[in-house]
């Protein structure tokens, strides 16, 4: 009982101590002392204002960062999107300027038939007793191609068809050990002619060249249509160097192949030239 009293006697007491208050209040009589505590309480009004000011500025930097994250892998997938595009769009590009350029070979050459076929297989292996320099291409019988037909690109003489399957073929390349060409010198102060033959592990020669006839560093070479093995005209590469002594028959001519047979990636098969029958179809390898 006595407990209750004193709680009731607190609340009275509270109660007359705010009634007082709000009459000083609305007297203005309270200023002074608001004044006094209101010095005193701002230092940790200004602590509590800063730290709730930091904790806010956290939140949003914690916030701006989960977002900037986002955004981040968003753009690096954007990017890696757009790189792959790229590379596609390059590979377009160049395909279709490969493509022009062979278009253009075309035209250059209306006399001839073409079949163009993409190169599925590269063989650069060393047999019993020279090197294998081949190519697979994805056309075969069933496309019209025939053994011997000639092979080019827009830069020049490729090689020959070699083997032929229902759906794909063999090419024997220019620079093959086994590989013989009857080539001349385009220019028309010379036109001497010779056969161009694969060195195995090395670069072609231009062999059986007569000692009089007058060879130079950067000659085109073309082939000559002798032997009705291939057409003439084809560009077959230029002369790098010239091998020449006086108590030989024949002078020698190296060869660089205007051909890159390590990018080849389209070639034509010329299906209206058929080699004559019975020439011969290899020649023992020079060297």
């Amino acid at each position: 009982m006595t407990r209750l009293t004193t709680r009731t006697l607190i609340f009275y007491i509270l109660a007359a101590i705010s009634l007082g208050l709000l009459v000083l209040s609305a007297n203005d009589r309270l200023t002074p002392v608001e004044g006094l505590l209101g010095g005193v309480a701002r230092p940790f009004l200004l602590v509590f204002n800063n730290t709730g000011r930091s904790i806010s500025e956290a939140a949003g930097a914690a916030r701006s960062l989960s977002t900037l994250r986002s955004q981040n892998d968003a753009l690096k997938s954007q990017v890696d999107t757009l790189t792959i595009d790229n590379l596609r769009v390059k590979e377009l590009e160049g395909e279709n300027e490969r493509l022009r350029e062979l278009l253009k070979f075309k035209q250059l050459n209306p006399g001839y038939d073409f079949r163009g076929g993409q190169v599925i297989a590269r063989v650069i292996s060393e047999g019993p007793s020279n090197y294998r320099r081949t190519v697979g291409i994805d056309l075969g019988a069933q496309q019209g191609i025939e053994r011997g037909m000639p092979v080019v690109t827009e830069a020049g003489l490729v090689g020959r068809i070699d083997k032929v399957y229902p759906d794909s073929s063999t090419v024997l390349l220019l620079s093959d050990a086994s590989s013989a060409v009857d080539a001349m010198l385009q220019r028309s102060t010379s036109r001497a002619v010779g056969v161009v033959q694969g060195i195995a592990g090395g670069q072609p020669v231009m062999d059986y060249i007569t000692q009089d006839a007058d060879v130079s560093v950067g000659d085109l070479i073309i082939t000559s249509g002798l032997g009705s093995a291939f057409p003439k005209g084809l560009v077959v590469g230029q002369v790098e160097s010239v091998r020449r002594k006086d108590y030989e028959m024949y002078q020698q001519a190296v060869v660089r192949p205007t051909v890159k047979f390590d990018q080849l990636e389209i070639v034509l098969v010329i299906t209206n030239f058929k080699p004559k029958p019975g020439q011969p179809e290899e020649l023992t390898p020079v060297g």
